[in-house]
């Protein structure tokens, strides 16, 4: 023991620390008050590697509330969150080889490739930012193709958050959207009401893909491929239902990054 003892002396001088009883571990205090062993704790892990942000992907039919708890966790836990479009944007705006080749095609009317929206993804992910913060994938791998080529490229996820609600459901808050052209703000006709002023009113606009007919063909391409591309995640997935106080869902998902986080730190 006395070689402990000599060893926790040693640790003490060298933070600045008196010793009022070698007999007690408790007794060991910093001049001034305050205790050694957190003034340690906290000066050893300045000097360890900081645990990277959550790796985070969710997925969601359209209008089951993804764009709104992806909110929600960027605001918790400082993430980046990328979406394919605004990634591909970016690489437009920047004039970039990717984004020249995904501008060929934008112009002529075109998809845009999976390999071409993989790479774009890929570079992304890579920048700094993601490395440092952690990421948070929006709707991103959209099919099984776009899954393997993320497996392919190594690229790993801690989360899948896969957000479930009924087709019935999807389709009322579809019909009811309307989208301010001016703000962006999307609003619900019955959920989330617009401003009553006349101008706003006047300008909203309801999306010519908004009808019946189109968001059953989109929910059921979605079925198809969520169904292809789950498999791919399924030792992370985390199915959560979609329906209720948007506050509730964000709190669930939240506790399901936390105890992850909480879990890897161990």
């Amino acid at each position: 023991m006395s070689y402990f003892w000599a060893l926790i002396t040693a640790l003490v001088a060298c933070v600045g620390v008196q010793a009022d009883s070698a007999s007690s571990l408790g007794a060991l205090r910093l001049r001034g008050g305050g205790n050694v062993f957190s003034d340690l704790q906290e000066r050893v892990s300045n000097f360890l590697p900081r645990r990277a942000g959550p790796k985070i992907i969710i997925s969601g039919a359209p209008a089951s509330g993804k764009g709104t708890q992806c909110e929600f966790i960027v605001d918790k836990f400082g993430v980046v969150h990328i979406s394919t479009g605004d990634a591909l944007r970016a690489q437009v705006s920047a004039g970039t080889d990717l984004g020249k080749m995904a501008n060929d095609y934008m112009t002529k009317g075109a998809l845009v490739p999976d390999e071409l929206i993989i790479d774009i993804v890929k570079d992304r992910l890579a920048q700094p930012d993601c490395a440092r913060k952690g990421w948070l994938l929006d709707g991103f791998p959209r099919t099984g193709v776009q899954a393997e080529a993320m497996k392919k490229a190594g690229i790993t996820a801690d989360h899948f958050i896969l957000l479930n609600v009924p087709d019935q459901v999807l389709t009322e808050r579809v019909m009811g959207r309307r989208t301010d052209p001016v703000t962006g703000k999307i609003y619900h006709l019955t959920f989330n009401p617009p401003p009553a002023e006349d101008l706003i009113q006047k300008r909203l606009v309801h999306r010519a893909d908004d009808t019946l007919e189109a968001i059953k063909s989109r929910i059921q391409q979605y079925k198809e491929n969520v169904n292809a591309v789950r498999g791919y995640f399924r030792h992370i997935t985390h199915e959560l239902d979609g329906v209720g106080d948007k506050h509730m869902i964000a709190g669930k998902i939240a506790a399901i990054i936390k105890d992850s986080n909480r879990n890897g730190m161990m």
